[in-house]
């Protein structure tokens, strides 16, 4: 499923319009800081604006920033940045902070894909010397690939999770079917929604592969697939699909969404099953046809709890904080979690890093924009 992803935030070289018109700082701040180990523009905007997705306000006003994921120790910057007050920029003896390598970052992009259906795609229907497994070096055969010519490369991707409201997810077999057991323990729970939709499956990528005959050769009905990667092993139903030159983006613009989505929520959360926190990625239920794109931020909320009245109400029991039961009960407000940035979109479903919080993300939680109070 989703995997754990260090903090990225590299953001393309362009010229944005102004925020400042709705930028409201936390009171008093000096007029310049100087930048210190750890430090981040996110956070930096975070302590002194109170709205840490809104530091291209604090870039705009630095000009000789260059690089707003390149910020050094030393460095001064402007905080007053209504009159875009530029100074002369401290001296660089360290490393620039916060430089993530971009092979940290590639693998997730690379690696995981949410689609409508996956049954229509080619799949692995055997091995060379009939093996069970396939890996580098080794021959897999493919049926489905017309028309394709030797020299082409594929993917091949394993359907892991099927997302769907209201129950979030559902481990899948390397098949595409239900997995035997899914839902015991704390995958059987199931968050409050008004949507009762199917949002897509994720397929995982499990290796790569080039033609070396293809299908029709001799009368034979399946492709020949030459094995590249020994990470993983492929397994018979594993599907097919051509390698993309660029499928995702590497550059990514933090913003509050154009328009609020209705009941989004997050659907799962990196190597759990129900809790995350800063650094983690979780996947939500709204992407491309929602109007969501990439930098996208959004602030995380518990849902409101219901809980027994003892003084005026009967003491009844709850299963979950969304038990809503009947006048004994008291509804709760919602309680803020974190915010998260969206990086990768598909048309349903989005994944998302989470930058702060105050108490981990779970599963449920919903996904509200940015200002929300």
């Amino acid at each position: 499923m989703l995997t754990r992803l260090r903090t990225v935030l590299a953001v393309a070289m362009m010229t944005v319009a102004t925020y400042a018109a709705a930028v409201e700082s936390r009171g008093s701040h000096p007029d310049t800081y100087v930048v210190v180990r750890g430090d981040t523009l996110w956070d930096i905007a975070g302590r002194f604006l109170g709205k840490p997705w809104l530091w291209p306000e604090i870039w705009q006003a630095n000009p000789q920033v260059a690089n707003p994921h390149l910020i050094f120790p030393g460095d001064v910057l402007s905080l007053a940045y209504l009159d875009r007050v530029a100074v002369q920029a401290g001296p660089r003896e360290e490393a620039p902070i916060g430089a993530v390598p971009l092979s940290e970052i590639e693998p997730f992009l690379k690696d995981l894909r949410v689609t409508d259906a996956f049954e229509h795609l080619p799949y692995v229907v055997g091995f060379e010397d009939n093996r069970l497994r396939g890996s580098a070096g080794q021959i897999a055969y493919v049926k489905g690939l017309d028309g394709v010519q030797a020299g082409q490369r594929y993917m091949v991707l394993r359907p892991t999770v099927r997302y769907a409201l209201p129950r979030p997810f559902q481990h899948l077999e390397a098949d595409g079917r239900p997995m035997p057991l899914d839902g015991v323990l704390w995958s059987q729970y199931v968050p409050p929604t008004t949507r009762n939709e199917a949002l897509g499956y994720e397929l995982s990528k499990v290796n790569v592969g080039t033609v070396t005959r293809a299908s029709g050769t001799g009368g034979v009905e399946v492709a020949t697939l030459s094995l590249e990667d020994s990470g993983h092993e492929v397994r018979a139903g594993d599907r097919v699909v051509p390698v993309e030159a660029q499928a995702y983006d590497l550059q990514f613009f933090p913003h509050p969404p154009a328009s609020q989505p209705a009941d989004v929520s997050v659907l799962a959360v990196a190597v759990s099953a129900t809790a995350g926190g800063p650094r983690d990625v979780i996947a939500i239920s709204a992407g491309r046809l929602d109007g969501i794109d990439n930098g996208t931020v959004f602030s995380l909320w518990r849902p409101g709890r219901h809980i027994n009245d003892r003084v005026n109400g009967a003491r009844t029991s709850r299963m979950d904080d969304q038990f809503t039961g009947n006048g004994s009960t008291v509804a709760l407000p919602e309680e803020y979690a974190a915010h998260a940035m969206v990086f990768r979109t598909f048309d349903k479903v989005s994944y998302a890093l989470v930058m702060d919080g105050t108490k981990p993300v779970r599963v449920g939680f919903q996904a509200r924009h940015p200002d929300a109070q």
